[in-house]
This record gives structure tokens, sequence and C-alpha cells, in this order.
């Protein structure tokens, strides 16, 4: 590919919109300031297409930009993500105003429209299920005697694309309420199945029974820790979220419990502000970066 090759395909994908962007991202819009979000990164401020990260002390302009900050990716890699990530109508429209967050997670997870908000799980695909597999066990080095029971309780499958969904739950009937959606392929790619209401349940791994709870920021940390821990029950909150509406219940039940997010400035603001909401709650953060990185 040669440079007018990337600087036309740059141009189609540079002015998406930065909340489609932060979405893809699984970022939380702040509920008292709709200019700033919450994502692994940091709090990011955004303003028209400018985007500021006041923590790390970095800025920029457009979507590219915005992809290499939370993704860490070079620009050439960043582009090949909105293209993977955005519908191709999305793309041909150098970002058209219209075109909503939502429709931007439905696409990039291979999933239909959602104009209702109805929970749309991804469906089972059992041949794309050893890549799974392999990238768990390979690349995550998570234990298949842990995996093999989330996969036999349908709490953990392969979608036709290969991503790993992991079942989000709610109530002692573990009713399905959504899905984190983790790629599996050489991209970053994490997101959410459609509809899904992460303030209604959680996906959860441990012993049932045990009232020792760490809250972890994703999926794949909470299997992680999991394994280190395994006489406590690991909860992934879909994200650093300090107080989830399902939290107070847990606390009231008795649960002894402890934050587990990721050991960094945005990890540690959002456990911070958990403990200030929640006195009761301690501080349990991960030997490494996070839970995953500490396995």
């Amino acid at each position: 590919m040669n440079f007018d090759d990337f600087r036309r395909r740059a141009d189609r994908v540079r002015p998406t919109p930065l909340e489609a962007v932060l979405a893809l991202f699984q970022a939380v819009r702040d509920p008292r300031d709709r200019h700033k979000w919450h994502t692994e990164q940091g709090p990011v401020s955004v303003t028209g297409p400018k985007f500021t990260n006041w923590h790390r002390n970095v800025g920029g302009g457009g979507a590219i930009d915005l992809v290499m900050h939370l993704a860490k990716l070079d620009a050439r890699a960043a582009v090949a993500w909105l293209e993977q990530h955005l519908p191709a109508d999305h793309v041909a429209a150098s970002g058209a105003a219209n075109h909503t967050a939502q429709q931007s997670r439905a696409a990039s997870s291979g999933l239909p429209l959602n104009p209702t908000g109805e929970l749309r799980l991804p469906h089972p695909d059992a041949s794309q299920l050893s890549r799974v597999c392999d990238y768990l066990t390979g690349c995550r080095k998570l234990s298949s005697s842990v995996l093999q029971p989330l996969m036999e309780a349908g709490k953990l499958y392969a979608d036709h694309r290969a991503n790993a969904v992991f079942l989000m739950v709610a109530g002692k009937a573990n009713r399905p309420i959504g899905a984190e959606l983790r790629g599996t392929g050489t991209q970053v790619w994490r997101g959410m199945a459609p509809g899904t209401r992460k303030d209604a349940g959680y996906f959860w791994v441990g012993p049932k029974g045990s009232k020792q709870v760490v809250l972890c920021e994703s999926a794949i940390d909470a299997i992680s820790c999991c394994m280190l821990h395994p006489g406590r029950v690991c909860i992934s909150t879909a994200g650093a979220r300090p107080n989830p509406r399902w939290l107070q219940v847990l606390i009231h039940r008795g649960y002894q419990v402890r934050c587990g997010f990721d050991a960094d400035p945005s990890g540690d603001t959002a456990a911070q502000e958990m403990i200030r909401i929640h006195p009761d709650i301690r501080r349990f953060r991960p030997a490494a970066k996070d839970w995953n990185a500490a396995l």
C-alpha cells in the first residue's frame, strides 16, 4: 500500500464521530458531564472532533488519533481497526452525523441493528470454539479446567466471528441480561452484545457459597483473578465502574467485597470513588497492570 492509498483510506474513516469510537471501546459517558468519557486509558474529554486525556497529558483530533490512543496502535493499524469495526456504508459516507454509537457497536460485533434496545445475544457457533479456546488458553494463559465448566454452563461460548462471548446474568436463576465480547484476532477489540444492561447483572466465576467477592474490570480478568485466588467469587463490572446498581445488593447480603480494578490511574481513580461511596469495600490491587497480566 503506497502513501496515496493510505491517505485515501484515512480520509474515509477520520471523520467518524468520536462518540461512536468510544462506544466501541466500552467507554462510559460521565452522568455529570456529557463531554467526559471514562475509558481504560483514563477520563477522556471530547469537544467535537477533538479529545484530551488530562491524566496522561495526551490529546488529538479525529477518530484515528483516538483509536491510536485507546488501543495503543500506530496510524496504519488504527485505520485498519476502524475499517474492520465500522460498517462499510459508514466508512463510505465518511462518518455521517446521524450514525449512532449503537449502530457502530452492532455492526462491529456482527449483530443486527437494535433500535428497540432489546437484548440480542450472539448465536453460538461451535465451529469457532476451538479458536476461542486457543486464544484464551494460549494468548491469555487461562486454564482449560476453569474454562470448561463455564462452557458447559453456557456462560462462555464462541460466536460466528470467533469472538469469545462471556454471558452476563442476574439473580439465582442466572437470567441472561447481556454479554461481554472479546475478539480473538490480531486486532484489539472488545464490545458488548446489543441491549446489554450492565446494571442488571454481571459475569461471574468462582465457588458457589463463597462470601468473598473481587470486582474486576473484565471477564478475562475475573477468570484470571479466580485462578490466582480460587476461594473467591470474581465478578466483572465490564469496565471500571465505581457504582453499579447491583453492588449495594451484594453488600447488604453480607458479601465481603474487594475492588480489584486495574493497577493504573483509571483503575485507581474508579476504586477510590467506589470506596468513597461504599466505605466497607477495600482495595485489592493486582500485582501487575491487571489480573491477566499478573497471571
